[in-house]
C-alpha cells in the first residue's frame, strides 16, 4: 500500500484521496449557488473592502462596469480568497511615487 510521508507522520494513499475528495466536494457545494457576477457592495461584504480594493489595485481582478453598476466575477473572488496572499509584496501607487520624486528634488 503506497504511503505519503509528511514531516510529522505517514498517511495511506487511500486516506489521502478520500480526504482530498471530501474537501473538493465541500468546496463545490459551497460555490454551487454563487451567481456568476456580484455587485461591488456585495463583494465588499463577502470578501472585505480592503481585500477587493487591493486585488483590484494589483490587477488580480478586473471589474465589469455597466451603467450605474460595478460587478466582479464571483469565481475570481473565490479563487483569490482561497489563495495565500503576500501582503508584503506591495506595488507602489502613483501618488507615492510623486511624493518620493518631490522629496528627492
Amino acid at each position: 500500500m503506497p504511503l505519503f510521508q509528511f514531516l510529522d507522520h505517514l498517511i495511506p494513499y487511500d486516506t489521502f484521496l478520500n480526504d482530498l475528495a471530501a474537501r473538493i466536494v465541500k468546496l463545490l457545494k459551497a460555490d454551487h449557488d454563487d451567481p456568476e457576477y456580484i455587485s461591488q457592495r456585495k463583494a465588499y461584504q463577502m470578501f472585505g473592502r480592503r481585500n477587493v480594493e487591493r486585488w483590484r489595485r494589483q490587477g488580480k481582478i478586473v471589474p465589469c462596469k455597466r451603467p450605474g453598476k460595478v460587478e466582479y466575477r464571483t469565481a475570481e473572488l473565490r479563487f483569490l480568497q482561497r489563495t495565500v496572499q503576500d501582503y508584503f509584496d506591495r506595488q507602489p501607487s502613483n501618488s507615492h511615487n510623486k511624493q518620493d520624486e518631490n522629496a528627492k528634488q
